[in-house]
């Protein structure tokens, strides 16, 4: 998944990042609210961390033109207020979820995590296709009983394939929800990963649940 970071304090902003980008996440950071409005119009983001007091353009500026213009990315937002008219105002705006700062990382992950299961429909955290189970609460996979470890990026693109199953992904696609602009959508790093999948999701097993289309893209599900 990619999420776009905008917070104008740049400690905070280096500490989120890193911690996303550590849990799997392509992460994409700035601190101007025009920058970030700019990033929203060229990228396709799974989720926005919004902080409310930017230089330029404010979060809840921000955040009403994302949704006047219909994109649906979940928005974590990020005050320092704690007043219920503040936290009123942002959710009335058009965001899913806030934090009052100071917060533990590992609640805005929580929070996050459960903003995109909802946003892809997936309310129990559990995704299913044959004998495979992918739990996105504990980022945790199972095919025939047994655990599979997966890197946190070979996690992403499984997570990604299976949220969209039955359904063909470009290869475009993929880079656009899963890199960030430190990517090179030129390499050959897509199908390094895929092959690592192919080797731990179906190596074993006679059902394939990785398919190729070619000159279109992957399908993941029991069938092709």
């Amino acid at each position: 998944m990619r999420v776009l970071v905008v917070e104008d304090y740049e400690p905070l902003a280096r500490s989120v990042a890193k911690g996303l980008r550590e849990a799997g996440y392509a992460v994409d950071v700035t601190g101007d609210g025009e920058e970030a409005l700019g990033f929203t119009e060229t990228n396709p983001y799974d989720a926005l961390v919004l902080d409310l007091m930017l230089p330029k353009v404010d979060g809840l500026t921000i955040l009403r033109k994302l949704r006047s213009r219909g994109d649906r990315a979940a928005v974590l937002l990020l005050t320092a207020r704690d007043r219920v008219a503040d936290r009123v105002a942002g959710l009335d705006a058009g965001a899913d979820d806030y934090l009052v700062k100071p917060f533990e990382f590992a609640e805005l992950l929580a929070r996050l995590r459960a903003l995109i299961r909802r946003r892809y429909q997936v309310p129990e955290g559990i995704i299913r296709a044959a004998d495979l189970e992918l739990d996105t609460t504990a980022r945790a996979v199972r095919r025939g009983g047994t655990a599979i470890a997966l890197s946190a990026r070979e996690y992403a693109l499984l997570e990604f394939l299976a949220l969209h199953k039955g359904q063909v992904v470009t290869r475009a696609e993929i880079w656009e929800h899963l890199y960030d602009f430190a990517s090179d959508p030129s390499s050959n790093v897509l199908d390094v990963y895929i092959g690592y999948l192919r080797k731990k999701i179906d190596h074993k097993h006679e059902l394939k649940l990785i398919h190729t289309r070619r000159g279109l893209g992957y399908l993941f599900g029991e069938s092709e």
